[in-house]
């Protein structure tokens, strides 16, 4: 589990093809990797990846297939917003984060307001019944607070401190990205569903 409040930025700074997956060899050196195992989970621009060969300043992950064919960001050189693995001890600044990604969206407006910015993503029409005003989304890894939805677009504020510290300083137009709605939206569905599956139970008998 993660929070979506990133810890550093890194880089991917080498891709090898194994077969369909790839080994990605990325820098880390603001990560504090002293408490960092190998097969401990980083999650990479929002997707929870297995470290391996792991130093103070780089660690090497393997991404399967399937991952790359759901993800965006993890198949070329770049930034990438960087979390460790949430402890039980450590504080929730954001939200609950899986490292799973639910769906990848598009910029379609990113125009500074003041100090702020705000960033408008088109979501896959699937999960967008998960997104909610003032409910939380995880974008590239960062943990945000959804302002408003229009269909299947929705926005959100950034302040100066966001833009600074993570890779949504790079965001243009047309850019995807990885999204993760709340895992509590997922739940509400499904105990909806079950309580009318049950009920349709009950009726047939």
């Amino acid at each position: 589990m993660f929070t979506g409040i990133i810890q550093t930025i890194g880089q991917i700074e080498r891709v090898s093809p194994i077969g369909e997956d790839v080994k990605l060899n990325i820098s880390c050196a603001g990560l504090g990797m002293q408490d960092v195992n190998t097969g401990d989970s980083i999650a990479v621009n929002g997707v929870c990846l297995t470290a391996i060969n792991v130093s103070n300043t780089h660690f090497e992950v393997h991404v399967s297939k399937e991952t790359l064919s759901v993800t965006v960001g993890l198949n070329s050189q770049h930034a990438v917003n960087l979390e460790k693995a949430l402890r039980l001890s450590d504080r929730l600044g954001g939200h609950l984060v899986s490292g799973h990604v639910d769906g990848v969206g598009e910029v379609v407006s990113f125009v500074q307001l003041g100090d702020c910015w705000k960033l408008d993503i088109l979501a896959p029409h699937a999960i967008s019944k998960y997104i909610a005003v003032k409910g939380s989304i995880c974008v590239n890894g960062v943990s945000l607070t959804v302002n408003s939805i229009n269909k299947d677009v929705f926005s959100m504020n950034l302040i100066p401190h966001t833009l600074e510290n993570t890779t949504l300083q790079f965001l243009k137009v047309g850019s995807l990205v990885n999204l993760e709605v709340d895992q509590i939206a997922r739940y509400v569905e499904r105990m909806t569903l079950w309580a009318d599956e049950s009920n349709a139970a009950i009726e047939s008998n």
